[in-house]
């Protein structure tokens, strides 16, 4: 797996290829969470996220509870059938701000 950090603005791009598992969970969320602050906003971009594990999730919902207690938002784009599949089953998919596509993705 792979990821990309991009900062515009006061928004983090996180693009995420491959499997988010948890042998590199770890490692993503300490990257991630060391690039936030308070009023930042986070935009995932999982359209190559081919699949999901606990692990991964646990690192998204820490993003999540970290970004709301400074004030930003958080919302994932593109998520895939499989990985889509997780989100729904786990009940996930209801805490976190989900769209189609990036375009789509709006912090107002």
């Amino acid at each position: 797996m792979t990821w990309n950090i991009n900062e515009e603005g006061n928004t983090l791009t996180i693009s995420i290829e491959g499997r988010l598992v948890s042998a590199v969970a770890p490692s993503l969320r300490e990257d991630v969470l060391g690039n936030l602050h308070d009023g930042v906003n986070v935009l995932f971009d999982l359209s190559g996220m081919v699949h999901i594990d606990s692990s991964g999730l646990g690192v998204l919902v820490q993003v999540l509870q970290k970004v709301k207690a400074g004030g930003g938002k958080v919302i994932l784009a593109a998520l895939q059938p499989g990985p889509k599949i997780v989100f729904d089953i786990t009940k996930v998919s209801r805490v976190f701000e989900i769209v189609p596509t990036l375009a789509d993705a709006k912090f107002e």
